[in-house]
C-alpha cells in the first residue's frame, strides 16, 4: 500500500516564521499548507484534513486555542496531531494549551531543526501505534498475517478489502473522506472511481457479517460497532 506524504498545515500570522518552517518541513518530504489567521486555519483544515496542524496562539480573528478547541469538537479532527508554536512560554499557557487538546507545545524562538525533530518524533510515535493487531469488540485484525477473526472464525478478505478495513478500524468513530481512502489504500498513481470504494465496502460488510462500517452520506465512511 502506497504511503502518501504527510500533510501539515501551518497557521501563523508572521510570514517570516511561516516561510522558515515551511522550507525546513518541506525538505523532510512533508506537504505543507499555510493559513494566516484562525478562521482561515479552520477552513483550510476542513478542506485538507491534514495529518498535523501547527498553530500560533496569538493569531487574528481566532486564537490558536480557540481553533484547537473547535477542531477537537469535530469527529474528523479528534485524532489529528496539533502542535502549538507560540511566544507564550509561561507555565499557565503551556498547561492550558495541552489541556485544550494539543499534542505538543513549543515555545518561540526555536531552531527550525529542533522543530522538525519534534514533528518527526510525533509521527514516529503514531507509526509505532500503527501496524499492530487491532482488537475491537469481537473482531481481531492482524496486519502482519493479513488475518481477520470474527467470533473465533477466520474471515478471508482480498488485499484491498483488508487494507480498507484496517484503515477504517484503526480509528473507530473517525470519518475517513472518500479521497483520503482512495489515496491511502489505492495510492495516487492508480486511477479508480468512487464506485470502487462502494463495492469494496459492500464486500467487507458481507464477508464479516457485520454492519460495522457506516456510510456518512456525501463525506465518507467510519468504523463503529
Amino acid at each position: 500500500m502506497e504511503i502518501p506524504a504527510k500533510r501539515i498545515l501551518i497557521a501563523d500570522d508572521e510570514p517570516d516564521i511561516v516561510e522558515i518552517i515551511q522550507y525546513n518541513l518541506a525538505k523532510e518530504g512533508y506537504e505543507i499548507y499555510t493559513a494566516k489567521d484562525g478562521n482561515e486555519a479552520i477552513e483550510r483544515a476542513k478542506q485538507l484534513n491534514p495529518d498535523l496542524i501547527i498553530l500560533d496562539i496569538m493569531m487574528p480573528k481566532k486564537t490558536g486555542v480557540e481553533v484547537c478547541q473547535y477542531l477537537r469538537t469535530q469527529p474528523l479532527f479528534q485524532d489529528t496531531l496539533i502542535v502549538f508554536l507560540t511566544a507564550l512560554s509561561d507555565e499557565t499557557s503551556h498547561i492550558k494549551g495541552l489541556e485544550t487538546g494539543a499534542d505538543d507545545y513549543v515555545s518561540k524562538p526555536i531552531s527550525p531543526k529542533v522543530l522538525v525533530s519534534r514533528v518527526n518524533a510525533l509521527f514516529r510515535r503514531i507509526n509505532k501505534e500503527e501496524g499492530k493487531t487491532l482488537k475491537i469488540g469481537n473482531i481481531q485484525i492482524d496486519p502482519v498475517k493479513f488475518v481477520v477473526i470474527v467470533d473465533d472464525s477466520e474471515v478471508v478478505l482480498a488485499k484491498k478489502e483488508f487494507e480498507l478495513l484496517y484503515l477504517l478500524a484503526s480509528k473507530p468513530g473517525r470519518v475517513f473522506l472518500r479521497n483520503e481512502i482512495l489515496s491511502q489504500v489505492w495510492g495516487t498513481d492508480v486511477i479508480v472511481g468512487d464506485r470502487t470504494i462502494d463495492v469494496h465496502i459492500r464486500k467487507v460488510r458481507q464477508k464479516l457479517g457485520l454492519d460495522c462500517i457506516t456510510t456518512v452520506k456525501g463525506v465518507g465512511y467510519k468504523f463503529e460497532l
